[in-house]
């Protein structure tokens, strides 16, 4: 198949004047200046930068006002921090020699461990998810350009780049799914160009991403028993599913403390008593409560639902149904990363549905062709220019992409750049900075949950009031708290809110923080080294000597 930059070499030979022999030379037909065409190559790479550079700054800005948290970006940093310095991933956070791998089994992220031995700290994590985010652009606006055109292209940039699942994760911490979302969309788009083999291809290293994301390669399997070659879809299709099941069955209980799968709960039997009973009621807990009907359609809406048009969007299929059957509500809403993954599967889908009107008549309809009645993609051409019902109906589902696209904007992180506290470093981030600059590199730390990813990085870092976590995953037992270990406690009471979270005192309320520390103080020796706008520093021991260094 015939790619837009075929195209285009085939017309720069056909505009060519001759050069060489008797014959004159022809002066060439008029056409675009090379000038023109450069930049329809860097066309996607250009919104890629454009929006590595919006998520960077909402990324960034949120972990300098810290509003990053430890559960996520710590827990991550600390795994990376490990593969960085050859180990395993055991995390301090999540509990006393528990290895990351028995939570999620997410191997993948160790492709961080080189940038984060360059430059160590939570920023890398960051900009890298801030830069695999925005990649994830490249192969979409470049399908874009090859069967819808230039101008159709910056639109579907646009609703890609600004739509709310991305918005989402980039201003919430760090999360594997990052490296999910660009092997996403280059699979998408590989099976929207018929290329099947690049399609599993591209598909197959997310069963090192996450364990439900075997089923996502499984549906690409599934695609291509409909669409392409059969055997190869089987093969892709039951490679998916094995490779979630031994994830799941042998992998992750591997790792696991517990001898299990940390999340099976959330899959579990539920409120109806039985397994049979549970897969009875599956279709209608899907849509119940209401929380879970409107994440469908908003799901969807980006593309203003035209993406339920394309077979394409069954590939959305295994991620929506684990997080509509899941026990977590978490799951269920707009908040968080998981909704990440499905944005390129909803942009692909618009542009499959709205390549049919560009050429119609066609099953299954590729990359237009230039030619003597077919207009190069993004031009007009006689008989179907831009006042054709089908320019018409492409501009008219693009322009409504855009302004469904629009009117969610403020409701998601991405607005966060036009509100002046975001550019404003007020006196209680000055004063954290202060006393956390007071712990010495390579101490053992237990800190409240916004100040944790301000100390990964140089000391050893566990939550205050910690979890009971050695073998069940968030057991909130709130009557018998572990006691602290950690030589310095540092405390927030006036952790500010951040998207989206409406208070900072994440996982228990104030008053029982409050109690913590002052039972640390009162039971357990530890004793007030500095306090200074809320935040208070306690070390265990005695405090130094005046004018010590600490």
């Amino acid at each position: 198949m015939r790619t837009f930059s075929d195209n285009t070499a085939a017309w720069r030979g056909v505009l060519r004047p001759r050069t060489s022999g008797s014959a004159p030379a022809v002066a060439p037909e008029p056409g675009p200046r090379p000038a023109a065409r450069f930049p329809a190559a860097l066309l996607p790479w250009a919104w890629a930068a454009g929006l590595f550079a919006l998520y960077a700054t909402v990324s960034v800005r949120r972990h300098l006002l810290i509003r990053t948290t430890g559960y996520d970006l710590g827990i991550f940093e600390q795994a990376v921090r490990a593969y960085a310095q050859l180990r395993p991933p055991v995390v301090p956070l999540r509990g006393e020699d528990f290895n990351l791998l028995g939570d999620h089994f997410h191997p993948a992220i160790a492709v961080l461990a080189p940038l984060y031995r360059i430059w160590p700290g939570p920023l890398t994590l960051l900009l890298a998810q801030a830069a695999l985010l925005a990649v994830a652009v490249v192969p979409l606006a470049g399908w874009a350009a090859e069967v819808l055109g230039r101008r159709a292209a910056h639109a579907v940039a646009l609703v890609y780049g600004l739509s709310w699942g991305i918005a989402s994760a980039v201003a919430f911490d760090f999360h594997e799914v990052a490296l999910a979302v660009p092997l996403v969309s280059a699979a998408v788009t590989a099976l929207g160009r018929r290329r099947w083999r690049a399609a599993v291809l591209w598909a197959a290293p997310l069963v090192l991403v996450k364990e439900d994301l075997g089923l996502t390669v499984a549906a690409v399997g599934a695609y291509l028993v409909w669409k392409g070659p059969r055997r190869l879809g089987l093969l892709t299709a039951a490679a998916g599913l094995a490779a979630s099941a031994v994830e799941i069955r042998l992998l992750l209980p591997a790792f696991n403390p517990a001898g299990g799968y940390a999340h099976g709960e959330n899959l579990g039997e539920g409120a109806h008593g039985s397994l049979l009973t549970t897969i009875a009621f599956a279709p209608l807990d899907a849509l119940r409560p209401d929380i879970k009907a409107m994440t469908l359609v908003l799901v969807f809406a980006p593309s203003a639902l035209l993406a339920l048009r394309s077979p394409l969007a069954l590939l959305a299929l295994p991620t929506l149904a684990w997080r509509m059957l899941s026990q977590n509500a978490f799951h269920w809403g707009t908040s968080f990363h998981y909704s990440a993954v499905l944005m390129p599967i909803v942009t692909a889908g618009l542009i499959d549905a709205l390549r049919h009107w560009r050429t119609p008549g066609t099953a299954t309809p590729g990359p237009v062709t230039p030619g003597p009645a077919t207009p190069r993609p993004g031009t007009a051409g006689p008989g179907s220019g831009a006042r054709s019902p089908a320019a018409r109906h492409i501009r008219a589902s693009l322009v409504t992409a855009l302004a469904v696209t629009a009117v969610m904007l403020p409701s998601f992180p991405l607005a966060q750049l036009a509100q002046r506290a975001t550019w404003r470093t007020g006196e209680h981030v000055a004063a954290a900075r202060a006393v956390l600059a007071r712990i010495p590199d390579g101490a053992t730390v237990a800190a409240t949950n916004r100040l944790v990813p301000q100390l990964t990085s140089r000391t050893e870092v566990v939550l205050f009031p910690s979890f009971p976590v050695r073998a069940r995953l968030y057991e909130y037992a709130r009557d018998r708290l572990p006691r602290p270990t950690a030589e310095w406690i540092v405390h927030d009471r006036h952790a500010p809110p951040a998207w989206p979270y409406h208070a900072g005192h994440w996982p228990y309320p104030p008053e029982q923080q409050a109690a913590e520390l002052e039972r640390a103080q009162r039971v357990y020796g530890y004793r007030k080294v500095a306090e200074r706008d809320g935040i208070t520093l306690l070390r265990m021991g005695p405090p130094r000597p005046p004018g010590a260094h600490g």
